[in-house]
């Protein structure tokens, strides 16, 4: 149910959530595997496991994704470090609880991207903080989804 390997073709057509995996906030995106489009949805602000999995469960629920992408944070250089560890168990926990096909991302430089992007649409400094996890999030998904096309 869990696969690391992100160069294997979901066969999967239909609703995606991706998320981008943090201590304190969950950034969640959504997309469609047939348009590959990527968009934010939300982020879960929480640090309590069972008020976190209560909230993606409303959204697995609300939105009836066919998969999950839950992003992989590594070092520059790919090694893993105590997020790596915490993500990959989230993604494990996702994949046993709601018995939905997860894939791990590997979602470097992601935060850096998202954070440009929100300040070249004008958004800077603090005012970043509610969104830019699930801009994270819609980075990872969107990267996913590129790799997917690029591969048929």
């Amino acid at each position: 149910m869990l696969d690391s390997d992100t160069n294997a073709q979901p066969s999967l057509e239909g609703t995606v959530l991706a998320f981008d995996f943090g201590k304190k906030r969950i950034g969640v995106a959504v997309g469609n595997s047939l348009l590959g489009l990527a968009q934010p949805l939300v982020t879960l602000n929480s640090d309590v496991t069972a008020q976190r999995f209560a909230a993606i469960e409303k959204l697995i629920e609300t939105w009836r994704p066919v998969l999950l992408v839950v992003g992989l944070p590594t070092h520059a250089d790919g090694t893993a470090h105590e997020l790596t560890h915490l993500s990959q168990r989230f993604a494990r926990r996702l994949a046993g609880r709601f018995k939905i096909k997860v894939v791990l991302k590997d979602e470097r430089y992601t935060s850096i991207i998202a954070s440009a992007a929100l300040r070249e649409a004008g958004v800077k400094g603090k005012k970043q903080k509610p969104v830019l996890d699930q801009i994270a999030a819609q980075q990872i998904l969107q990267s996913f989804f590129d790799e997917q096309h690029t591969a048929t």
